[in-house]
C-alpha cells in the first residue's frame, strides 16, 4: 500500500509528520552526495557594534550580549571583525550585503550585482523544487538580486510561505497551471527567434543589453521547464498552527517563517533560502522597546535608546538561534553530524551601524556548515585595512560546492578551513 502523505501519528496531545520517505511522492530523487544548504539571515541597519563583537580574539572568547542567545554555539561559530565592502558610508549601499556590487557599478562585473544566495540557487537548479526561498514580515531589505540585477522580493506573509511550500494544487489547478507554462514557453520561444536581426544593426552597447535580456530569457525557459517537472510531485505536509494560537506576535510568525524554512531543508525542497529583518517592522511587543527600529537607530547614544535597540538586535539573535538549535536536533540523513554541521549560515547586514550611517566594519559571523570555527577574528591586513567580505563569500561558495577562487570584489579566499 502507498504510504498516505497526510499520515500522522498521534502523540502527546500533538501530532507529528510522517519523515521524509524515499517511497513517498513528494520525495526528490536521492541526492549522490550529502547536500549542503545555505541560509543567510540579514538585517538593514547593521548592529550597535560595542554589543554586537566581542571584546577579545580567538577561539576562546567572551561572548558578547547581544550574541549570548548563541553561547552553546561558540565552538561552531565565527564572528568576523574588520570586514566590509569598502564603501562610503550612507544609506542606499547596505544593499550590496551579498554581492559587494552597488547597481550602478553592476555593469563592471560579469555577474553584475548577482548576490551570493542567488548564486547558490543558480548552482542547485533543478535538483530541488525551489532553488531558493525568501521571507520576510514587511517589504525586503533589497539583499536578493538575481544575474540581471533585478531585486529578488521575498515573500512577507507567514501564510503565503506555507501555501507556497506546503499547499499541493487540486487536480484542475495543476492542469491550468501546465497550460499556462506551456502557453509562456511559447511566447519565450518567439522573443527568442525575433533577436538575430535586431542585434545585427545594434550598437555595442544595445548588444550588451540584448545579451542581458537573452540571458533572462534562458533562466525563464529553464525555469518554466523545471516548474512543470515538479507539477506532478505532491509536497510534504507541514503544520505551523501551533504559532498562531493566541495573538499573532512578531515572535511566532518568525518561528513559524524559519520552522518552515528548517523542514523545507529537511524534506529538500530547497538548499537556499534568506529571511530578512526589515526595516519598517514594529518590535514593540518585545518587552522593554517602545519605539520603532529606525527610531532606536538613532539614539545620539543615549543608554535608553540603545538598550531599546540592543534588545531588538538580540531579538533577532535570539530568533536564529532558536532556528539553529532545530537544526542541530536533526540528524543528517546518511551522514555524520547534524543537519546543522551541513548547513553553512551567515548572518550580518549590508550596513555596519545604523546610528552613524557607517558601512564599514559589518556585522558578521558564519555558523554551523562543518567548517573548522575560528571564533572571534580581526580579519585587517598588517597595514590595517579592513578585509573585503566577498573573500569570506568566495570560502563560503567553496564550501558549497562552487570550484572558484574570485566573487566580484574579493581579493582571495578567508582562511575558513572545512572537512
Amino acid at each position: 500500500m502507498h504510504p498516505n502523505r497526510r499520515l500522522f501519528l498521534k502523540s502527546m496531545g500533538g501530532t507529528l509528520a510522517l519523515p521524509l520517505l524515499e517511497s513517498l511522492s513528494f520525495a526528490a530523487p536521492a541526492p549522490t552526495a550529502v547536500p549542503t544548504r545555505f541560509l543567510v539571515v540579514g538585517n538593514p541597519y547593521g548592529m550597535h557594534p560595542e554589543h554586537f563583537f566581542p571584546a577579545d580574539f580567538g577561539t576562546d572568547f567572551t561572548i558578547s550580549p547581544t550574541l549570548k542567545s548563541l553561547e552553546w554555539l561558540k565552538d561552531r561559530l565565527t564572528i568576523v571583525s574588520h570586514a566590509d565592502h569598502n564603501m562610503v558610508s550612507g544609506h542606499g549601499r547596505e544593499i550590496s550585503f551579498l554581492s559587494g556590487v552597488l547597481p550602478t557599478d553592476a555593469q563592471a562585473f560579469p555577474e553584475k550585482n548577482m548576490s551570493l544566495d542567488q548564486l547558490f540557487a543558480r548552482h542547485i537548479g533543478s535538483q530541488v523544487r525551489y532553488p531558493s526561498v525568501g521571507a520576510s514580515l514587511d517589504s525586503g531589505i533589497r539583499m536578493s538580486w538575481t544575474a540581471n540585477g533585478v531585486e529578488k522580493l521575498p515573500i512577507t506573509d507567514p501564510q503565503e510561505l506555507f501555501n507556497h511550500l506546503f499547499l499541493n494544487l487540486t487536480s484542475q489547478e495543476k492542469e491550468q497551471r501546465r497550460e499556462m507554462l506551456q502557453r509562456n514557453g511559447s511566447i519565450l520561444d518567439t522573443l527568442g527567434s525575433q533577436f538575430a536581426g535586431v542585434r545585427t544593426n545594434a550598437s555595442r552597447l544595445d548588444r550588451d543589453r540584448l545579451d542581458q535580456f537573452q540571458t533572462s530569457i534562458r533562466e525563464l525557459e529553464h525555469s518554466l521547464a523545471d516548474r512543470e517537472t515538479w507539477l506532478d510531485r505532491d509536497k510534504p505536509s507541514f503544520d505551523i498552527s501551533e504559532h498562531f494560537v493566541g495573538e499573532a506576535t512578531i515572535s511566532n510568525k518568525y518561528d513559524a517563517i524559519f520552522d518552515m524554512i528548517t523542514y523545507a531543508f529537511e524534506t529538500d525542497l530547497t538548499r537556499v533560502a534568506s529571511i530578512e529583518f526589515p526595516a519598517e517592522l514594529n518590535y514593540t511587543d518585545i518587552d522593554g522597546v517602545n519605539r520603532s527600529y529606525h527610531g532606536c537607530t538613532h539614539n545620539g547614544q543615549g543608554e535608553d535608546l540603545v538598550q531599546e535597540l540592543v534588545s531588538i538586535e538580540s531579538f533577532q539573535i535570539a530568533l536564529l538561534a532558536r532556528c539553529l538549535q532545530k537544526l542541530d536536533s536533526i540528524q543528517e540523513p546518511n551522514a555524520e553530524g547534524s543537519m546543522l554541521d551541513h548547513t553553512i549560515v551567515l548572518f550580518g547586514s549590508g550596513m555596519g551601524y545604523g546610528g552613524t550611517h557607517s558601512n564599514r566594519n559589518l556585522p558578521v559571523f558564519v555558523a554551523g556548515g562543518g567548517f573548522k570555527h575560528r571564533g572571534h577574528i580581526d580579519t585587517r591586513d598588517n597595514s590595517g585595512n579592513n578585509m573585503p567580505l566577498c573573500n569570506l563569500y568566495v570560502t563560503l561558495m567553496q564550501r558549497f560546492g562552487i570550484e572558484r577562487d574570485s566573487f566580484n570584489t574579493s581579493t582571495g579566499a578567508f582562511d575558513l578551513n572545512f572537512s
